[in-house]
């Protein structure tokens, strides 16, 4: 079946000396997975890998057999020109780590529109926003909306956050935050993408962004079958610190 859609680059791998194999997520079948041969030995290699970045926005027309083998692309352009993600050091790295947390995170061949949507809408504003701080771990916390285990805020004002079943309550549990812990998580819960000043460092301290990543990648272990930290962690927390 012949495929033309939007698509969200999660990672990609070296095959062999000259091939690549990319995954993909797309507006139209979700989690697709590409072979890109001679991709090192064209004229033009520069510019085909720079296409697979970590969440470069991809137009494309592919050929999906759906059998669950690696699928094959027609042809491939830049969909959104990002400005600043792929040059600046410090969104560059938050795009890899991101990058990687959605790998381990989207499993479904099946389309998610709104995920897409929200994605891509999350990548123009970092795109063309300075004060990035806290948009990683906002854009955690939103994309598990989409993932099925946003947190239960009905009783917010309650004192714990129990991880489990993702809810607050009046006690503590071996499975809850601390009440500093859970503080700082009602705090995130509170920020959104349409104010720059919530999204920029003065919200959270230094150690109070790596005590909210921390949560955050527990979250994601504990509702997520297979889910595997990611290896650019310790790359973001340095360059952030």
């Amino acid at each position: 079946m012949q495929v033309k859609t939007r698509a969200i680059v999660l990672s990609s791998l070296k095959f062999q000396e000259k091939s690549l194999i990319v995954k993909c997520f797309t507006l139209s079948h979700g989690l697709k997975s590409y072979f890109v041969r001679d991709a090192f030995s064209s004229r033009k290699a520069n510019q085909k890998i720079a296409y697979f970045q970590p969440l470069t926005i991809l137009e494309i027309e592919a050929v999906h057999k759906n059998k669950g083998t690696l699928e094959n692309f027609k042809e491939i352009k830049i969909g959104t020109a990002f400005h600043s993600i792929h040059s600046d050091i410090y969104k560059s790295t938050m795009a890899m780590f991101i990058s990687e947390m959605l790998h381990h995170s989207i499993h479904e061949e099946e389309e998610n529109e709104a995920l897409f949507t929200f994605l891509e809408t999350a990548l123009h504003w970092l795109d063309n926003h300075d004060e990035i701080a806290n948009f990683h771990l906002i854009l955690l916390l939103e994309t598990t909306k989409y993932l099925g285990f946003y947190p239960d805020t009905s009783d917010v004002d309650m004192a714990f956050f129990e991880m489990n079943e993702g809810i607050f309550t009046p006690f503590h549990a071996m499975s809850s935050l601390t009440e500093h812990e859970t503080n700082l998580f009602k705090k995130l819960l509170d920020l959104k993408f349409d104010n720059s000043r919530n999204v920029g460092e003065k919200v959270f301290h230094v150690i109070e962004r790596q005590i909210l990543l921390r949560i955050l990648i527990d979250y994601y272990s504990i509702h997520l079958h297979g889910f595997r930290k990611p290896k650019s962690l310790d790359v973001l927390i340095e360059v952030f610190s």
